[in-house]
């Protein structure tokens, strides 16, 4: 997506689905181009085609990642491969990285999949990223994730927010899905989002926006409606797991979707936090199912769940 307007001069922004995140394009000037955020490893193929396609013969120096969930940086190895372009991390799961902790980055308790890459070097908060003649201030964006970061262009007013701040809401806030605070968080890194006065917003989910006061405000009011039911929000937290995991599976039984539920363990906590519900872990995740194919978000076919 090339949005024709002279603030995004230079900005290419790949809109993708829900199991891939956004990627964001930055020319270079002359010393090569860098991608934010690199989708998921079962999409690597198509980001590839699009990063080759929009860089125009251009060289890709680097990919940065504004964190390590398997949907932003599922790509990295593949890039690698294919352009040997550096990737960049957050500072907080630098160790974890290069020693492929998947239990430190959270592939493991969520059971999802992202393919092995080796970062080369950090995006530190507080420091500031150039490409092209656009400066970057890198800033650190904790609730969703606690190591994420979000990069501003103060000169142009222009966020890449990563999960910290889409149009509708933010990311599932995953630290409180491990027992460990992250309201207060998202609601700091909404108030730094507020203070910089950006003018154009692009998330990591959903196309790029610029009322930026309302996307704010409904954001605290979702983040309000979680610190007053934080089991509201640990419930919608296991149907996003149920569903990012039909994503990737694209189908699957009934049983082995059971089997994958009791192999989980955010979404086993969950259901134990919540005081467990319905008596059994499997009859909690039919309940769930059930939510979930009433919204049309999955189907149910023969006692086969499928991604809609």
């Amino acid at each position: 997506m090339v949005i024709d307007h002279p603030v995004l001069h230079g900005l290419t922004v790949f809109e993708r689905g829900w199991l891939s995140s956004n990627n964001v394009l930055l020319a270079g000037d002359g010393d090569g181009a860098a991608l934010i955020d690199s989708g998921h490893c079962l999409h690597a193929a198509q980001t590839v085609q699009l990063v080759r396609h929009a860089l125009a013969g251009e060289r890709l120096a680097c990919v940065v990642n504004t964190h390590l969930h398997s949907d932003h940086c599922g790509g990295n190895a593949t890039l690698q491969r294919e352009f040997g372009a550096a990737v960049f991390i957050p500072p907080g799961h630098w160790q974890a990285a290069l020693d492929w902790d998947e239990d430190a980055l959270t592939y493991a308790p969520t059971r999802q999949t992202c393919e092995r890459f080796t970062p080369q070097g950090t995006v530190l908060p507080g420091e500031t990223l150039r490409f092209g003649r656009r400066a970057w201030q890198v800033l650190a964006a904790p609730g969703h994730d606690p190591h994420s970061v979000i990069l501003f262009d103060d000169a142009h007013g222009v966020l890449i927010s990563a999960d910290a701040l889409w149009e509708n809401g933010f990311g599932v806030v995953f630290p409180e899905l491990a027992g460990e605070p992250g309201f207060d968080e998202v609601g700091a890194t909404l108030d730094l989002i507020a203070g910089l006065g950006a003018r154009w917003v692009i998330p990591g989910h959903g196309a790029p926006f610029t009322d930026v006061p309302g996307a704010l405000a409904r954001a605290r009011s979702r983040l309000a409606a979680m610190r007053a039911d934080p089991a509201r929000h640990a419930r919608h937290a296991a149907k996003v797991l149920l569903k990012y995991h039909l994503m990737e599976v694209r189908s699957q039984s009934v049983a082995r979707l059971h089997l994958w539920a009791g192999d989980t363990p955010y979404l086993r906590a969950v259901w134990q936090r919540l005081g467990h519900p319905q008596r059994s872990l499997h009859a909690w995740c039919d309940a769930l199912l059930r939510e979930l194919v009433d919204a049309g978000a999955l189907a149910l076919r023969d006692g086969v769940v499928h991604d809609a």
